[in-house]
């Protein structure tokens, strides 16, 4: 019996085995494929950083070898250099360095492509380089060429060494110290070096971009904890203030605040951001569960212009809507005079099911309002401004609006809502030179229209 059986599960034993090497084998396999392949990639994006920097430095080198009343050589100099430090910026996103310090470098190539793009998008025969700008592409030129010669030495010990960047994402994640990798090693030497390069003067354009939002910069004096308590009562309606939980984030740093938090009673919960000093509410979410779609988009707006006037934001207008999820989300901006000033903004989220709020985000109108730059008048007509507009575009509606633009400058402009080519777009023409200064595309948008003139 014990012979006829081993007869039996002796061969299916057998299969099996082969069955599980066989799989074991093609998983291996595949394990291989995968690092092999992620591997090419990192060593592609790296060589490519190297090279790209390298051109970085002789096409900064080329802009300024030409005649200084070059403008056209100029802005093609400029625009290159914009294009290969992008090129350079998505190659350093493509490598495993999130765990590594390369800030510094990520943001000196981000800061010569800012500089690079606004200075050439610029008519430069009415406003050519001036002496401060030449003097900064002087010193780019030199440390591009230190990064240069920093990366190709790495490069040189990668391919000599035969190194591998899966042994860079392996010692980043690692827990043990210290981390001895000639990769790693290499990098950190390129953005101590960064680090320690001249401070340029980018301009007020570019160096706005990297001016931080704190909460040291808003008015008002520090307020406490008991007062966060009180104040996020009254914003909910909580009638026991003393249950609400506290915690203060950033404890002196230029970044403290306060979150506020209140338990409901069916394991909901609203929570509540505020700025340290002034206690300025600028977030407040709730995790109630929504139900079934029942309430309108006009009866969600109504909802959320109440919401926003009852709680201290007045003279709000809604100029975009969107869904998702039994969830419409409501943006207003702020008005002065009959000029919408769009970087004032709060949006709001409203629960479709019983058109109660469920989530607000102020922090752009709390941190803009501090900085407020009245909107220039307009010295263009309407008339005027909609001759720069494209003769197929339909129009629908118009407004004054003060944004933003690419210098990250406020500008009035006239904004004009219509449609061309089946899609709907905004139009935001500048109020004093007829410029285009932006164009977006409007989805599943509805912005209130004024009557047109």
């Amino acid at each position: 019996m014990y012979k006829r059986l081993s007869a039996i599960l002796f061969p299916i034993a057998t299969i099996l085995l082969i069955g599980s090497l066989v799989w074991g084998y093609q998983e291996n396999q595949e394990k291989n494929a995968i690092l092999i392949k992620a591997e090419n990639q990192y060593q592609r994006a790296f060589h490519d950083l190297s090279y790209h920097v390298d051109k970085l430095h002789s096409e900064l080198g080329n802009t300024l070898a030409v005649h200084s009343a070059s403008t056209g050589s100029h802005r093609k100099g400029l625009v290159n250099v914009w294009r290969i430090t992008s090129e350079a910026q998505n190659e350093i996103n493509q490598l495993p360095l999130t765990l590594l310090p390369f800030n510094k470098t990520e943001e000196f190539l981000s800061r010569i492509s800012k500089f690079s793009y606004q200075t050439a998008v610029r008519d430069l025969t009415k406003q050519p380089l001036s002496d401060g700008e030449v003097k900064n592409l002087k010193e780019l030129y030199k440390s591009s060429a230190q990064i240069s010669q920093d990366l190709q030495a790495v490069q040189n010990k990668v391919i000599n060494n035969r190194l591998r960047w899966m042994d860079v994402e392996t010692a980043l994640v690692s827990e043990k110290e210290p981390q001895d990798n000639t990769i790693i090693d290499g990098f950190k030497t390129v953005d101590k070096k960064v680090g320690e390069y001249p401070e340029l003067d980018w301009g007020p354009s570019v160096s706005s971009m990297y001016n931080k939002r704190s909460v040291k910069k808003l008015g008002g004096t520090p307020v406490t904890v008991d007062e966060i308590k009180t104040e996020a009562a009254r914003f909910t309606g909580s009638k026991n203030p003393g249950a609400i939980k506290v915690i203060e984030n950033g404890r002196g740093t230029e970044w403290a605040s306060f979150t506020a938090q209140i338990q409901g009673d069916q394991g909901d919960s609203k929570t509540l951001d505020f700025t340290r000093n002034g206690g300025h509410l600028i977030s407040y979410a709730d995790s109630r569960t929504l139900g079934p779609k029942a309430v309108s988009v006009k009866e969600a707006r109504a909802q959320a212009e109440s919401f926003l006037k009852d709680k201290g934001f007045p003279d709000m207008t809604p100029v975009s809507y969107d869904e998702y999820d039994n969830s419409g989300t409501f943006t207003f901006v702020s008005k002065e005079g009959d000029v919408l000033i769009y970087p004032e903004k709060v949006t709001v989220r409203v629960g479709l099911d019983n058109g109660q709020v469920t989530g607000m985000q102020a922090s752009d109108y709390v941190y803009e309002r501090e900085n407020r730059e009245p909107p220039a008048k307009p010295k263009l007509t309407v008339q005027q401004a909609r001759k720069y507009l494209n003769s197929d575009y339909k129009e629908k509606y118009h407004r004054l609006s003060q944004i933003e633009n690419e210098m990250s400058e406020k500008v009035t402009t006239y904004e004009f809502g219509g449609s061309i080519n089946g899609s709907d777009y905004k139009i935001f023409i500048n109020a004093e030179s007829g410029i285009e200064e932006t164009i977006e595309e409007i989805r599943n948008t509805r912005p209130a229209a004024p009557s047109r003139s």
